[in-house]
């Protein structure tokens, strides 16, 4: 095997390894399936286009890097989209969701094992949903991913303070709504 084929296939294996976790960070962010797939197919196609070549230990940075501009672009979108639809009084069509969506992924546990945890994990999911998009970004990123509070502020394009803030700020909102379910 070559190295530029390794280098390929190591470039493949990260991609690979974070592509389920950028979805599901997506997901939770813009709250419709289709879009949050568009994201992360544009940001894994921009982080190969720009980052290939790049040592593989910044990999992960650089990726989340991207998926959070790829995120703030869509929001931009979204609000754009939204004030000319509300100029010309037009409203938005709804996304429906996909049915293959509600079908049980064969690899993840029974519902007996997953019945506990089930009420729970909806509420985090519902409060996460609600935080505004700074404080989602940064408890997702150093909470759910285990970015170091330097790595998260690259990532986020902010200061180190202002990712601590952020962070902060969701943990209060998030234990007072979770508290209510336990």
């Amino acid at each position: 095997m070559t190295a530029e084929n390794s280098a390929v296939d190591s470039l493949e294996q990260f991609l690979r390894s974070v592509e389920r976790r950028a979805l599901r960070h997506v997901e939770l962010s813009c709250r419709d399936h289709e879009d949050a797939l568009d994201v992360v197919q544009e940001t894994m196609l921009a982080f190969v286009k720009r980052y290939r070549d790049k040592p593989a230990d910044q990999w992960p940075l650089l990726f989340w890097r991207v998926l959070d501009s790829k995120l703030v672009d869509l929001y931009r979108k979204r609000s754009l989209r939204g004030r000319w639809f509300g100029w010309l009084g037009m409203a938005e069509e709804d996304s429906t969701t996909d049915p293959l969506q509600q079908v049980a992924d064969p690899i993840e546990p029974g519902p007996l094992s997953r019945l506990s945890d089930q009420q729970a994990t909806e509420a985090l999911l519902q409060a996460l949903r609600q935080l505004p998009l700074r404080q989602r970004q940064a408890f997702l990123l150093r909470v759910w991913e285990g970015l170091d509070v330097q790595q998260t502020a690259s990532a986020m394009a902010v200061s180190e303070g202002s990712v601590k803030t952020h962070l902060f700020r969701a943990l209060q909102v998030l234990r007072g709504r979770l508290e209510k379910h336990l």
